[in-house]
């Protein structure tokens, strides 16, 4: 089928959620993707954080062929081998603590968010997210989001949610009440434009918690597993949470998500309290269990600080080149560029030329790319930003 085909069937028959989309990709390789026209593109926005070993990584490929040939899937009435080794992987490389599995970030931090609550007293059920924030699609973790444009239209929102200016120890402290059992926050901020939590501020927030017997919840579902340079973006700051919540990368692009907690808090879950039907599949997991070993075995934290530092310094160059470009920010593989305008039209040209990118915020480029990318592909990527960027000036 070509593009056209495959756009006239989904507008046919897809719910219109995602707005107009003017390519399908059929195929990638490494840090490629080709449309149903042949197009080639260099994807640096890397299924929105999801691809860190780049597309269809031949160890992955070949674990997932092997599990499909095996066990796809059990209920998780039974003990599975897949996901007990998963577990056991995160907690070796974390914190002492136990995992549940789910399918995505949304529901990693749903199942957060409802541990926090059976984990305390009745009475407190309030918790503190911050401004800036993105936690998911569904109706608690969109409550817990502070963006009012994702929950217009779908009230009553349920309660229990209070928002604190990201970065401001006084401004969460105001929000602490005797019903408050949690803060989640992300250490570093994506759909928001790439914000990243000061050291300060982090360590305020944990001696904060700890005084007021409240829990800290890292939500890491798109800055986890490598993509800031540590293994988790929480390393950055010497602070550990009470639990983290994960997605995206840890599949290698199978759908996955996990809520590690601290032995004590894990705790306030008992039989019957949480499920998912296929959280933790054999097949999820053989995917997630072979990506996290390929990012502990190369090393790729460090190498995503060593290719963002690379890219940084290249966006930096632009800058000066460049008037209307505000700011470059960002850490290992998660960096934004903001704008003095509106960057939609941007991204755009970008796909015509070839590169995936995507804007936040509206007015700041995102670049996501895989963990394994290299300084030539980067030098690329410069390229052709650097070519639509000079029909702004």
């Amino acid at each position: 089928m070509k593009t056209s085909e495959i756009q006239k069937l989904s507008k046919q028959y897809i719910i219109n959620t995602y707005g107009e989309r003017s390519i399908a990709l059929v195929k990638g390789k490494g840090t490629y993707v080709w449309d149903a026209d042949g197009k080639k593109y260099l994807d640096f926005l890397a299924g929105i954080a999801v691809n860190a070993l780049g597309h269809c990584h031949p160890e992955i490929i070949k674990a997932v062929k092997k599990q499909v040939s095996t066990l796809i899937h059990v209920s998780n009435f039974y003990h599975i081998k897949q996901q007990a080794k998963l577990a056991e992987l995160l907690i070796k490389h974390s914190f002492e603590g136990k995992c549940f599995f789910c399918n995505s970030g949304a529901e990693a931090n749903e199942a957060a968010i409802k541990l926090a609550r059976k984990s305390t007293e009745p009475e407190r059920f309030e918790i503190i997210t911050m401004t800036g924030s993105f936690h998911g699609r569904t109706l608690a973790t969109i409550t817990a989001t502070d963006n009012a444009k994702y929950q217009k239209g779908i009230n009553p929102l349920p309660v229990g949610f209070k928002h604190a200016v990201f970065n401001d120890i006084e401004s969460v402290k105001k929000c602490i009440s005797d019903k408050t059992c949690a803060i989640m926050l992300e250490p570093v901020q994506g759909e928001s434009g790439i914000h990243m939590a000061k050291k300060d501020f982090m360590i305020e927030l944990r001696k904060l918690c700890d005084k007021e017997k409240i829990l800290l919840i890292f939500d890491e579902v798109q800055c986890g597993l490598g993509r800031t340079g540590k293994l988790f973006a929480y390393e950055h700051y010497n602070v550990e949470p009470d639990m983290i919540t994960l997605a995206k990368s840890l599949g290698g692009g199978l759908p996955i998500g996990a809520l590690i907690a601290k032995d004590k808090t894990g705790s306030g879950f008992g039989p019957g309290d949480h499920a998912s039907t296929f959280g933790g599949n054999p097949l999820c997991c053989a995917a997630a269990l072979t990506t996290l070993k390929i990012i502990l075995r190369d090393d790729l934290p460090q190498h995503a600080l060593k290719m963002g530092d690379y890219f940084k310094n290249k966006l930096e160059m632009l800058k000066k080149k460049y008037s209307f470009i505000r700011k470059v920010r960002g850490i290992g593989l998660m960096i934004g560029v903001e704008l003095d305008f509106e960057c939609k039209e941007i991204v755009e040209k970008c796909q015509k030329a070839g590169l995936l990118i995507n804007c936040a915020s509206g007015n700041v480029l995102r670049f996501l790319p895989p963990l394994v990318v290299s300084e030539k592909e980067i030098d690329k990527a410069i390229n052709i930003l650097d070519k639509i960027l000079g029909d702004y000036l």
